[in-house]
Order: structure tokens, then sequence, then C-alpha cells
């Protein structure tokens, strides 16, 4: 039973971490678009949205944003 539940985990922990990492490649995807083309792929602008979501993380300087953002890169590449 309890190699069940691991085989279990495991699996999930798999999907969990594929889709994550499918997710990152779409928005890489939507940033290098964007800053080269000048357009949107999904009809939103993603720099944007980053840009907003580290000001709002950090304030007016947004230096604990950065701080925020490289934590996170640093979590998602183990």
């Amino acid at each position: 039973m309890s190699e069940l539940i691991s085989n279990g985990v495991a699996t999930i922990g798999g999907l969990i971490k594929s889709l994550t990492e499918l997710l990152l490649a779409v928005v890489s995807l939507s940033i290098v678009s964007e800053v080269a083309f000048g357009n949107t792929i999904f009809g939103t602008s993603v720099v944007d949205n980053l840009t907003g979501l580290i000001g709002s993380i950090g304030g007016e300087n947004g230096l604990v944003g950065l701080i925020a953002l490289l934590i996170l890169v640093g979590i998602l590449r183990k």
C-alpha cells in the first residue's frame, strides 16, 4: 500500500514538473516574441504583466521584487 502511494505521489510530482517546464517555455517564447516583434502571442502583454508583478512586490523601486524574482528563478532551476 505504501509503495502504491509513493508511486502515485512520484507520478503527480513528475506531471507537475513537466507542466511547469512547459509553462515556463511558453512564457519565455511570449517574452522573446513580444520584445523581438512588438506584438503579443496570447492577446496579453507578458512583459507588462511581469513588470507590474515585480513592481507590486517591490514597491516603487522594484529592488525587492527583483530579488524575489531571482530567488524564484533559483528555486525553479533546481
